[in-house]
């Protein structure tokens, strides 16, 4: 077997593939005794057959190949296995939520309670209030199935938190001096970064504690996973904006309703919530440049369809157009605390562009209804497709921590959850492919043009600039 945590391995007929494999305690902890899972004890899980995963079962990262495509990538499947490495007894388990909301974080806080506490016996699980930075409080909050129950019903995180704070020292010396041996850390990809910070120092001090984490991202912009948590319940609310925005245009003189969604690097909801309304003209994503003056431009698309039907729906994501707002402002990139780039607000910005155009050209008087649903869709309690979803990810993350594994994050890929290297979630960002059938299946749906100006089309550039960015 091939060492850094790549695998070589092969099944009956001699197929082979390629297993990025997770670390697992007993890499530097080789003694550490092993104990049969309570689960098999267990009258609810006892009478399902198969309900162990197989230590070799794995799950493949692509499902479409051809006869020359190398040896395919599987990640270590997710459950519970027929070996244990912590005693029920003896756990001391934590869970942190960092970074912005999402709906979903009080499920997954809920089920990571009670899946410790009915499938495992484990009755000592605390969290940790405020993100990352709440490791240096002096108090925990003790956390119970009967404390959490209702919880899920409710949006936000019920242990609150917050950006950045992230010190790798001092978050470990707290996990040590609690005795804390098991960490559930809910956050997106800056957060998973600072997750494996923490087991990279955890294993070089020879720690019995399994780190797993959990992806959270709205955007939807995490590699490898099929999706995200709270990404169904994003797109399902975005709806009601996208509705008042068409009942505003629709019942106004050439009106135009304006929504802004979430997306700072990252097209989907954007673009799933405009594929599911029918009723956007025109979606406008950070994968997709567009320009606003000249042939082939925003405003000319605009200017034709309130011509045409008298009214018009523009759905942007928050990080579309970027370099057009910068360059009008003459700014440049900042970033949050948890090092993210600050985005201006494009709402705001292409609102005023497009009033001043109109304005100017005098042809058409416009009425333009600007709407920000941002923190109504943060916010929100999960829907129900959602619900299930992180059920089932605290399970995965449950299951793999109680069997030694550490260094992780989960996640469905390919429709089976797995266990995947957290320098596979945090190496890139997931982001819209705009030679797609998905995303052509957008522009047939809206009818709005490429917005890619003839001449790049052509591939050249005017005196060596984009003219996506300077039209």
């Amino acid at each position: 077997m091939a060492c850094n945590g790549v695998n070589g391995d092969s099944i009956g007929n001699g197929f082979h593939y390629v297993l990025e494999d997770v670390p697992h305690l007993t890499d530097y902890l080789p003694d550490l005794p092993g104990y049969p899972n309570p689960l098999q004890d267990n009258p609810a899980y006892s009478a399902v057959k198969q309900y162990f995963v197989n230590v070799d079962d794995a799950v493949a990262q692509n499902v479409v190949v051809q006869n020359n495509s190398p040896r395919g990538t599987h990640f270590r499947r997710a459950g519970p296995r027929q070996k244990v490495f912590f005693e029920s007894d003896e756990v001391h388990a934590c869970i942190v939520t960092c970074g912005g909301l999402c709906p979903g974080l009080n499920t997954v806080i809920r089920e990571i309670v009670c899946g410790l506490y009915h499938m495992y016996g484990v009755r000592t699980v605390v969290g940790i209030e405020g993100g990352y930075k709440g490791f240096y409080a002096r108090n925990t909050i003790p956390l119970t199935p009967k404390m959490v129950n209702n919880i899920h019903k409710r949006g936000g995180t019920i242990l609150g938190t917050s950006r950045g704070g992230h010190n790798t020292t001092k978050i470990v010396d707290s996990i040590q001096h609690r005795g804390i041996n098991q960490v559930y850390i809910l956050g997106g990809d800056g957060t998973q970064k600072g997750a494996a910070a923490i087991f990279e120092e955890i294993k070089r001090r020879g720690l019995k504690v399994a780190v797993a984490g959990i992806p959270k991202t709205i955007d939807n912009d995490i590699p490898v996973i099929d999706k995200s948590f709270g990404f169904d319940t994003a797109v399902e609310e975005a709806q009601r904006a996208i509705s008042a925005a068409h009942v505003e245009s629709e019942s106004n003189d050439n009106c135009i309703g304006l929504v802004k969604l979430m997306g700072r690097n990252s097209g989907f909801i954007a673009m799933y919530a405009t594929l599911a309304s029918r009723d956007v003209d025109c979606c406008l994503i950070p994968e997709s440049p567009f320009y606003l003056e000249g042939e082939g431009g925003l405003f000319e698309y605009i200017e034709h369809c309130i011509e045409e039907q008298g009214h018009m729906v523009i759905v942007i994501a928050e990080g579309a157009g970027q370099e057009l707002i910068l360059k009008s402002m003459h700014k440049l990139d900042e970033q949050d605390a948890s090092g993210n780039k600050l985005h201006q607000d494009v709402g705001l910005w292409i609102s005023q562009q497009i009033k001043d155009y109109f304005k100017k050209k005098k042809k058409i008087t416009i009425n333009l209804k600007y709407i920000d649903p941002t923190y109504m869709i943060r916010a929100v309690p999960s829907i129900a497709s959602d619900n299930i979803f992180c059920t089932l990810l605290a399970h995965s993350a449950i299951h793999g921590a109680m069997a030694g594994y550490t260094g992780f994050t989960v996640g469905p890929v390919n429709g089976r959850h797995a266990y995947i290297p957290f320098n596979r979630i945090i190496e890139r960002q997931n982001k819209v492919v705009i030679t797609d059938r998905m995303w052509a299946r957008l522009l047939s749906s809206t009818n709005q043009p490429s917005f890619l100006h003839p001449k790049h089309m052509g591939g050249e550039e005017e005196n060596g600039k984009n003219p996506q960015l300077n039209g």
